[in-house]
């Protein structure tokens, strides 16, 4: 059967039924694929796959992989290299079936196994945070995909990608690694940056820092992504080097876990700044002499 053609109507299975493989699940469904097992062992899997895909048969892995014509990956990174060779073991995977995985750090690389049986590679990674709340369904409207895929697959991929309401992001294989550390830089220190902010606000007497972080945070956002490093502000980019100093002396009184972050994030910020004309050479000195200090007085542990 033509590729092209199977795209139209397929009939799916879900490998790790868990926060993301049961959103991806479901926004399939609403392009009018045919979900046909999934797999998923723990409680919260169970829960999502109840919540997401109703009355979808939970099954072991290998049953998944022989009832579909697309099977997706949602497995964790590390699972995804075991699992794929484990069912190529068992000659599980058959020619001309498509084989996508959600996973941002691999490429095709981790499907050989898969290949080596005739299956088609996909790699769909959603640029999306999901929580395992109802909402997370509701994010994938417009979410960008990094896709990777072979060039006669390429049609295939941007399909899928489309019909879960989002938009393909063509990577190469061999950017793959940069692209995730890219996306994790911004996510996920993205988060513990607000959590580290809002922990310090709650110390400094704050009760909802929510309420100060919001609109800060969303602007900071807005303009960075807009004005990139054009939109630094604060006492680094001015080069208020005292500022910076009396910072240091106060976490290192109310908060000392939070002096290495900061002096390593201030450093950042400054050869950023630095390099985008905001500061001169004499402010840049000044700032990083104070951010040695910091570093070399016991911070970093």
């Amino acid at each position: 059967m033509d590729t092209s053609e199977r795209a139209g109507r397929l009939t799916v299975g879900v490998l790790g039924a868990g926060r993301v493989g049961s959103v991806l699940g479901a926004a399939l469904a609403r392009a009018g694929h045919h979900i046909v097992a999934a797999s998923g062992v723990s409680r919260a899997s169970l829960a999502l796959a109840e919540r997401h895909l109703p009355g979808v048969p939970l099954l072991p892995a290998d049953e998944v992989v022989v009832r579909a014509e697309l099977v997706v990956l949602a497995v964790p990174d590390d699972a995804l290299a075991t699992l794929v060779a484990g069912l190529a073991e068992t000659d599980t995977w058959r020619p001309g079936q498509l084989v996508a995985h959600v996973s941002g750090a691999h490429g095709l690389g981790v499907l050989d196994p898969a290949i080596r049986h005739g299956a088609l590679p996909l790699a769909l990674h959603p640029v999306m945070t999901f929580t395992g709340r109802p909402e997370d369904a509701d994010r994938m409207a417009g979410v960008s995909f990094g896709v990777t895929a072979p060039e006669q697959l390429r049609p295939v991929a941007e399909a899928l990608v489309v019909e879960m309401g989002g938009e393909p992001v063509w990577i190469t294989e061999e950017a793959r690694p940069l692209y995730h550390a890219a996306l994790a830089v911004g996510a996920n220190h993205l988060v513990t940056l607000v959590a580290e902010s809002a922990d310090l606000l709650r110390r400094a007497g704050v009760e909802r820092p929510a309420l100060l972080l919001g609109p800060l945070l969303g602007a900071a956002l807005d303009n960075a992504l807009r004005s990139g490093d054009a939109a630094l502000t604060g006492p680094v980019a001015r080069g208020d080097a005292g500022t910076v100093e009396a910072h240091l002396a106060t976490l290192r009184r109310y908060a000392p876990e939070s002096v290495p972050g900061y002096v390593a994030l201030a450093r950042l910020t400054a050869d950023r700044a630095l390099a985008a004309g905001r500061l001169d050479a004499g402010q840049a000195e000044a700032l990083l002499g104070v951010l040695a200090d910091g570093r070399s007085d016991g911070a970093w542990t």
